[in-house]
């Protein structure tokens, strides 16, 4: 279906990382523009979030790599251990925060934002 974008609250955006309005907008705005080149070029993407995890752009395939410590936070460890148990698989979507970008990413380019 048809969906709504909302337009990014670049304020917020300043607050959380501590940085003038102009400066957030000006780097969501150069990183989105480079994302576009690169995936406009065919190249492959590693964008890693730091605390997060990393942003895997390959091809038509777009995977999502957790750090085990932004689940905790975000499920605590016991349900997150409990949803390991239930679900196994789900292992495959977290990563070491000291694991190399580029044993993730086939090739291409590695994007880390500060």
């Amino acid at each position: 279906g048809h969906k709504e974008l909302e337009p990014l609250k670049y304020a917020e955006v300043a607050t959380a990382a501590s940085v003038s309005w102009k400066k957030a907008e000006g780097c969501v705005r150069r990183t989105t523009s480079l994302i576009s080149r690169c995936l406009g070029k065919g190249e492959n993407i590693a964008l890693v979030l730091r605390d997060v995890g990393v942003l895997l752009l390959e091809g038509t395939r777009v995977e999502m790599k957790f750090y085990y410590d932004f689940l905790e936070k975000l499920s605590g460890k016991e349900n997150l251990e409990k949803a390991f148990f239930k679900v196994p698989h789900l292992m495959d979507m977290v990563v070491s925060p000291v694991t190399a970008v580029a044993s993730l990413a086939s090739s291409g380019r590695v994007i880390v934002f500060p």
